[in-house]
């Protein structure tokens, strides 16, 4: 008995607490849950919102838009339609635009600007219009594309 360990010393070690957690099983917990979103998640449609109804409900009158033309050469023309209908045409220079804008949105504060460029023009030409729109105080300034 003097070499070997003795029995007192080998069921003490075999008692001792296990001082790690096995992570495993929470792994294998989260990739079911993964799964099971996964596979759920094309199948939940969207809900429908069913609107009420009104009798004789009016549709708003929407003020139809200022047009800003940019041509390729530079120069700018502005259409509108005026309050009775008749649709009016005038070319204008960047200054005598931004004075327009000016006056029109003292008589028309809601009407939105679109402005219609050339595609040869330059970016900047367009996105400089855009924020001295935004700076004379118009409220929705856009882009007028044409579909493919």
């Amino acid at each position: 008995m003097a070499g070997g360990p003795s029995r007192s010393s080998m069921r003490g070690s075999s008692r001792r607490a296990m001082s790690d957690i096995n992570v495993v099983p929470y792994i294998d917990v989260m990739l079911v849950l993964l799964v099971i979103f996964m596979v759920t998640a094309p199948l939940v449609s969207p809900s429908i919102i069913n609107l009420p109804t009104v009798g004789n409900a009016q549709p708003q009158e929407q003020t139809p838009p200022l047009v800003v033309n940019i041509k390729a050469d530079g120069s700018m023309n502005v259409r509108y339609k005026e309050d009775g209908g008749a649709a009016q045409q005038q070319n204008m220079t960047k200054d005598q635009l931004n004075t327009f804008v000016l006056n029109r949105q003292e008589s028309h504060p809601d009407q939105p600007v679109v402005i219609a460029a050339d595609k040869t023009v330059k970016y900047e030409v367009v996105m400089n219009v855009m924020s001295d729109m935004k700076a004379r105080g118009v409220k929705r300034v856009g882009l007028l594309v044409k579909s493919q």
